[in-house]
């Protein structure tokens, strides 16, 4: 009797240190933490385009770089 509860103890002792050293691993961290780059590069992206086609600034920007290089090729 006495050699079953100490093999319980044990085995109930050793799940604990598994479920703890799981719970403490952080091997996922660096994956959420990319994830939360890319999704603040996304929102930082979709309000540049927003802003974008709301002016035509970019659209003017483009034009006078097209201009200048035409007349230097022509």
């Amino acid at each position: 009797m006495l050699r079953t509860l100490v093999s319980l103890q044990v085995v109930a002792l050793s799940a604990s240190d598994r479920i703890r050293r799981r719970l403490s691993a952080d091997g996922g961290q660096s994956t959420a933490e990319y994830a939360l780059v890319l999704l603040g590069a996304a929102g930082v992206a979709l309000l540049l385009v927003a802003w974008a086609t709301k002016t035509d600034k970019v659209t003017r920007l483009l034009n006078s770089v097209l201009d200048q290089v035409l007349s230097r090729v022509t």
